[in-house]
């Protein structure tokens, strides 16, 4: 997924002449969600709409606006999150984007995740809001689950993607917690859709590269999906095996090991609550 993202990166790089609106997003006084959507409609850019659908993102309500320019907003509009309702429903993609990395994960209901997952009509809204929002939120772990079982593409995908950055973000979470989820990519690696694959794929990595012990299920778990008679499960389980058992792998979860020796442990069966323990 880096390298996907370095390549849509790639292709939304602002022109010679400049994104000449790119320091004037950032005066938003008081937000309003008339007036975000009037400047965003003013940043649209036909020629980057054209290289993100070149990226499997949808050029329906999409603008073409870098994420970057989105997060800078964001950051100096600040927590909203009746903004970001607001945002949300106006349908346009770039809007849906600042609507994630604005929300309050404090102030989000699981009626707003189910009601927003079955609007996921891209990868990359997927992407950003399980990984900005939802895995901070304290129903990350139960729609992990849930959303993993589900048949459409883009919510099953969201399942991944929590348990990919809740992997990262929980720093709290026990080894117990994260293993749970290895039985579920064992389950469902055989789906051949592309978003579903490697979002399989990148939570199997992303939890092998917590720590040692976790990593060694990792690749038990590759193993046993790599024995699976499907053309997905047996990319998954090649893919994240070349990284996890990679020496620059090994290397740094063994030098994370001898620095922070209780790394990924937590005190059995404490489960603090995501909103008191996650605050980036």
């Amino acid at each position: 997924m880096h390298a996907l993202y370095a390549a849509l990166r790639h292709v939304l790089r602002l022109a010679p002449q400049g994104f000449q609106t790119q320091e004037k997003v950032v005066e938003l006084e008081r937000p309003n969600a008339r007036k975000i959507i009037a400047k965003l409609q003013r940043m649209r850019n036909p020629r980057n709409i054209v290289g993100m659908a070149r990226f499997g993102i949808s050029s329906k309500n999409t603008l073409g606006i870098p994420t970057p320019i989105l997060r800078s907003m964001a950051k100096k509009i600040g927590k909203n999150h009746e903004l970001a309702l607001q945002l949300w429903n106006t349908g346009i993609h770039e809007a849906r984007l600042l609507a994630c990395f604005i929300d309050d994960p404090a102030a989000v209901s699981e009626k707003q995740m189910e009601a927003w997952v079955r609007d996921f009509d891209s990868w990359d809204i997927v992407d950003q809001c399980c990984s900005n929002l939802f895995d901070r939120t304290p129903f990350a772990y139960e729609k992990a689950f849930a959303w993993s079982k589900r048949k459409e593409e883009f919510v099953k995908r969201s399942g991944f993607v929590l348990m990919a950055a809740l992997s990262v973000h929980d720093k709290e979470a026990s080894h117990a917690q994260m293993e749970r989820f290895f039985p579920i990519m064992e389950r469902e690696a055989h789906d051949e859709r592309n978003f579903v694959r490697k979002a399989v794929n990148w939570a199997l990595r992303q939890i092998g590269k917590r720590n040692i012990a976790l990593n060694k299920k990792a690749v038990q778990t590759a193993r046993r999906i790599q024995q699976q008679n499907s053309k997905s499960a047996q990319w998954i389980a090649a893919d994240a095996l070349r990284e996890l058992e990679s020496k620059a792998v090994q290397q740094r979860l063994q030098e994370r090991k001898r620095q922070t020796p209780q790394t990924g442990q937590a005190k059995k069966g404490q489960v603090a609550p995501l909103r008191e323990r996650l605050q980036s």
